[in-house]
């Protein structure tokens, strides 16, 4: 059955201790991780071994589980020596997962942006764009084999893996099981509207359904609350997400947390309904990114 988790970062808390505390009072039993919690970069070059243990301890002990770990670094960045840099504390970060109790890293396929790995690039779409993230893939994806874990990829409107189409592409070319899709559904539809959100997602699912491993919520970048119109369809979605027979998490992210209240008790309802095998309609909506 499909889970509600959250961002970890989405709380600013002077500990991860205190996030914790946080996700928990929220009736979540799942997060997504990001070492920014403990203080450290995303992807760190260093964990000390006391703390990947307190972090374990922390969550173990108000029952929470780490759904999967952000390891979100620009693989295609425009300077060589970084994406070596980068792959290679990818590298490290796969290696303690198990410590950490996950078994899903999250990354971004990146862009040829060099400032910033959301923005999107003419180059990204260039044989040498693709050709620069098959090698930094080619790098991680014996150690992920190595410990069992898996790379979740995002198709993402700003980054070279930008569709559906491309992550299927991605996918046939890898041929592993070690590479997984993180689904975000708002990412697919921004980029067209929420007009036709039922044909792109109907066709996205028929293409990576099997494959994912994680489900992001989030609205539609730039809708005001009260447009229901513009809204991201979650009936639709988690209809989609049932029948492709994903059982996983569902991580809420893109929103302050102010807002956070009201949109889990919004994914709670449409969950349940789908569970008990109806679609309901929403009635109300998330706040946007």
């Amino acid at each position: 059955m499909m889970r509600l988790g959250i961002f970890a970062r989405t709380f600013e808390r002077q500990t991860f201790e205190g996030t914790f505390d946080a996700v928990k009072l929220l009736g979540l039993d799942c997060l997504q991780f990001n070492f920014s919690c403990a203080g450290l970069p995303t992807v760190p070059e260093v964990v000390e071994p006391a703390l990947i243990r307190r972090i374990r301890t922390e969550l173990e002990k108000r029952s929470l589980s780490m759904a999967a770990i952000s390891g979100t670094c620009n693989l295609i960045h425009p300077d060589p020596g970084q994406r070596v840099s980068y792959v290679k504390r990818l590298q490290r970060l796969i290696g303690i997962c198990g410590e950490l109790g996950t078994t899903v890293v999250t990354l971004c396929t990146g862009t040829r942006d060099a400032q910033d790995m959301w923005r999107g690039h003419a180059e990204n779409d260039s044989a040498e764009a693709w050709r620069d993230l098959r090698i930094s893939l080619d790098a991680l994806v014996p150690i992920a084999e190595k410990y069992n874990i898996i790379l979740g990829i995002e198709p993402e409107p700003g980054n070279v893996v930008a569709s559906a189409e491309k992550a299927r592409r991605l996918l046939n070319e890898m041929k592993t099981r070690s590479l997984r899709i993180v689904f975000d559904a708002a990412n697919l539809v921004q980029t067209r509207g929420a007009s036709v959100q039922q044909e792109i997602l109907e066709k996205a699912f028929d293409l990576l359904g099997a494959e994912i491993v994680l489900a992001h919520a989030k609205d539609l970048t730039g809708q005001a609350p009260g447009l229901s119109r513009e809204q991201l369809d979650y009936a639709l979605y988690f209809s989609l997400l049932h029948q492709a027979g994903f059982d996983g998490a569902v991580i809420l992210h893109g929103f302050s947390e102010a807002e956070i209240s009201g949109s889990v008790s919004f994914l709670r309802a449409q969950l349940s309904a789908t569970s008990q095998g109806f679609v309901q309609k929403p009635n109300a909506v998330l706040h946007p990114r």
